[in-house]
């Protein structure tokens, strides 16, 4: 089914960052239309230098967990993920100007798309800090990941085990018309 331009703005208006989920994993078809619709952002030049790395193996999620706490400088038992079953990593080829940008373009794709599915997101940085050490260059290279590549962010997904949080309220003197 098409979605129109309403319901997507709608959509964005509406997603909100979740930081309290459910350990229930969600469908696999529904991460991958997320995955999917992130294949869909805008990126420079059309060169679709990114990759996304969907973890739902939960012994490796908890052990990306550890690492990012550590790198986040947080006390033992956080979790900067907040249960999420679901982490897809996005990464950028480090020698692409524009690896930011479209990482970023990217994250915001799976996060509406999360959002259309009625599923929970978060985006949680470190994740270019993450994939500096050897044993995650080491992961790349065991996917058959070549090359050299700058984390971008994960986007945690799974069902919101709370309330849609309130919008904040939009600041005023941010558009300027050029009439």
């Amino acid at each position: 089914m098409a979605i129109n331009m309403n319901e997507i703005i709608k959509a964005m208006k509406e997603r909100r960052s979740i930081r309290k989920f459910k350990s229930d994993m969600p469908a696999k078809e529904d991460i991958a239309q997320i995955v999917d619709a992130g294949l869909y952002a805008a990126n420079g030049m059309g060169r679709q230098a990114t990759v996304t790395i969907a973890v739902t193996d939960k012994k490796l999620r908890d052990k990306i967990s550890e690492a990012n706490r550590k790198i986040g400088g947080w006390k033992e038992g956080f979790d900067p993920f907040y249960n999420a079953p679901v982490i897809l990593i996005v990464l950028a080829e480090k020698d692409w100007r524009n690896r930011v940008y479209d990482g970023s373009l990217v994250m915001g794709n799976m996060m509406l798309a999360a959002h259309s599915l009625g599923l929970g997101s978060i985006w949680i940085h470190r994740a270019k800090e993450e994939f500096e050490l050897d044993e995650y260059k080491d992961l790349l290279k065991s996917l058959g990941i070549e090359g050299e590549w700058e984390g971008i962010g994960h986007c945690a997904v799974g069902y919101a085990d709370c309330e849609l949080p309130k919008p904040a309220e939009r600041k005023d003197g941010r558009v300027f018309w050029v009439e």
